[in-house]
């Protein structure tokens, strides 16, 4: 249980850190933090610490609706937008992690320097927002997810710069071109301090200089593109015909794909999940498992794409929305809704949403690869046997198991 707080709170910490820098914050949120310390530092009976869990769900949403406020005040609501893969000849600059004032710190000193600058991982969804996309030099996304990086950018003739925590050791091949900034550093990388003065990552870019050519890169399953921006916003806009397309049955069923992507064998469950799922369906992803299967093309129901990017792992929150006017059109509860929620977790992020969407009550949600080894067999039984989460077993199992529910 307490294991559980603390994931779920060192979730919730990124969250409210992001918003914060966008001076945005809430006292409540803020306050939440020393209470479940405290919780964690005593002893306490089973059933507190479960109340303090399902709290932490409840206030991480909060936490994240700061932070949907945060982002769509500052840059806009974001748009569906088709994000290339291929990099354009010359010097160019990779930004991966999760902060988008950081990027547009970058793309303020970079604008008209003769630098492109390159979404990577979780920066991806940056593309969708008006505020970035007017920068004509935010020209597309290199890469997948962080677990990939060390293959990635061996030998990158550019420099990237590191965000937030997904930095793993890098390769000598390209350790000189590895600049990082706020809360996260590396021994021997160049570190850009609250200044934000990006004059060392412009030079290293202009020095490298890039390719020679254009590079057409492809994602995990060979796609030359790949849409984000599908947030909440967007998807609410088409509420009547989503509707209408369920009460017909163009739309059998919505299948939420989301969560961390990783190393550990057995993550492809979701490329095959995706690929299988029927042709009446949605998949509605976030966060950087998509990129197991975000370059698929899935094709279109009534003028809507079948396969959704709805943003960064934060932007659960926009997908919770979605269930819930879902829920309040037909009138019933999110669990009633031909509605199922398949998740992958790494980290302590996966963590908190998780909580959130117990707080919320949902349940059968299929949980992979693994599940989380600091959960007690007493803690698993408790979820199992009132909220219905299950392990993920094989595509073809688990779908026709949550198509059937």
């Amino acid at each position: 249980m307490k294991s559980l707080i603390l994931f779920g709170i060192r979730g919730m910490a990124a969250y409210a850190y992001h918003a914060n820098v966008l001076n945005y914050e809430d006292a409540e949120v803020n306050q939440f933090f020393c209470e479940a310390l405290s919780k964690i530092g005593y002893e306490e009976s089973t059933e507190a610490l479960l109340s303090t869990v399902l709290k932490t769900g409840e206030i991480n949403l909060k936490c994240m609706a700061l932070l949907d406020k945060a982002n769509t005040e500052t840059y806009g609501t974001p748009e569906p937008t088709d994000v290339t893969l291929t990099v354009e000849k010359g010097p160019f600059i990779v930004v991966t992690g999760h902060d988008l004032k950081d990027l547009q710190l970058l793309l303020e000193q970079t604008e008209g320097k003769g630098i492109n600058i390159y979404t990577h991982g979780e920066m991806l969804p940056a593309h969708a927002y008006p505020f970035l996309k007017k920068y004509s030099h935010l020209k597309g996304n290199f890469g997948t997810a962080w677990q990939n990086q060390q293959k990635e950018f061996d030998h990158l003739p550019a420099p990237i710069l590191y965000t937030t925590n997904c930095l793993m050791p890098p390769k000598s091949s390209y350790a000189d071109r590895v600049f990082t900034t706020e809360v996260v550093a590396f021994p021997g990388a160049v570190h850009i301090d609250e200044k934000k003065d990006f004059t060392p990552l412009i030079e290293k870019a202009l020095e490298l200089g890039g390719y020679k050519e254009d590079q057409m890169f492809s994602g995990i399953n060979g796609g030359k593109k790949v849409t984000t921006g599908f947030g909440h916003a967007a998807i609410l806009s088409h509420a009547g015909t989503v509707v209408e397309a369920v009460k017909s049955g163009a739309i059998r069923h919505f299948f939420l794909v989301a969560g961390c992507d990783g190393a550990k064998p057995g993550r492809n469950y979701y490329t095959e999940f995706v690929k299988q799922t029927p042709s009446d369906s949605i998949v509605l992803t976030l966060a950087c498992g998509k990129f197991r299967f975000n370059d698929l093309d899935l094709g279109e129901i009534g003028g809507l794409p079948r396969l959704m990017d709805m943003g960064q792992c934060n932007d659960a929150y926009g997908a919770i929305q979605v269930a819930v006017a879902l829920a309040d059109a037909f009138g019933c509860s999110v669990n009633e809704l031909p509605l199922s929620f398949v998740l992958s977790w790494y980290e302590q992020k996966a963590v908190c949403i998780l909580l959130t969407l117990l707080h919320l009550g949902i349940k059968n949600i299929r949980l992979g690869p693994s599940l989380p080894a600091f959960l007690s067999p007493n803690i698993l039984n408790f979820l199992v046997e009132n909220y219905g989460i299950a392990p993920i077993t094989t595509p073809e199992e688990d779908i026709k198991a949550l198509m059937n529910q």
